[in-house]
């Protein structure tokens, strides 16, 4: 079991015991009396909202990383309309709005991208053939 999981189990079971203390002294108290098919069905509802939001957060947090530009930078793609110094590559099956570094890079060829300008990656041609990893 990972600690995340312990963790939620013990804060569920605080919860239900506090439900139940505050159905059997708290609210007698103020002449609110819940019987106990009531406080059955309360802590069942209770039961499945921190199971529902226990396995949402879980996964959420397993969700893998959107691509986007803060981590773009290494990232290697293929040119799809020539970069004059502007124009599109393909980088993990999309397409961005790149600009060359320097000077102008062909249609097909493999670049790496090093920077980003505003909505644009910035990239630079591949000395070797290498490797198309991380393309679409």
């Amino acid at each position: 079991m990972t600690g995340r999981l312990v963790l939620a189990i013990i804060s569920t079971i605080l919860e239900e015991f506090a439900i139940v203390a505050i159905v059997i002294w708290a609210l007698p108290r103020i002449n609110i009396h819940i019987p106990l098919w009531g406080m059955i069905l309360i802590m069942v509802a209770w039961a499945s909202y921190s199971i529902f939001t226990f396995r949402m957060g879980t996964r959420a947090l397993k969700r893998e990383q959107p691509i986007g530009l803060p981590n773009m930078i290494g990232t290697r793609g293929t040119v799809v309309t020539p970069l004059a110094p502007e124009g599109l590559v393909r980088i993990r099956s999309e397409l961005w709005v790149a600009k060359a570094e320097d000077g102008e890079i062909e249609k097909g060829a493999e670049v790496t991208v090093i920077g980003q300008e505003r909505l644009k990656v910035v990239v630079r041609q591949n000395d070797t053939a290498g490797s198309r990893e991380n393309t679409g």
